[in-house]
């Protein structure tokens, strides 16, 4: 069985700047055009993407009480598709 890479999905997100200069996001728009919105940020690192390739910021968040991770990519935001 061939293992396929699951492809990014490029987000649209709303993010705001804290005095400090930290970027925090506050929700994001799936490529269906549902809007939704970030309960918390649980952690920012460096990190690469695993099953969709890339790297840069990792932003792991907390969505309608799911886990789930956002990435910043040279300007671009995105997440991992999920299989279907």
């Amino acid at each position: 069985m061939e293992q396929q890479k699951l492809p990014k999905v490029f987000v649209t997100v709303t993010a705001e700047f804290d005095p400090e200069g930290r970027l925090t996001p506050l929700s994001f728009v799936w490529e269906d055009g549902h809007r939704y919105e970030i309960d918390r940020v649980l952690d920012t690192r460096r990190a690469a993407s695993l099953k969709a390739g890339g790297m840069g910021l990792r932003y792991t968040c907390r969505v309608r009480g799911i886990q789930t991770y956002l990435f910043l990519e040279e300007g671009r935001w995105f997440m991992e598709r999920k299989r279907a």
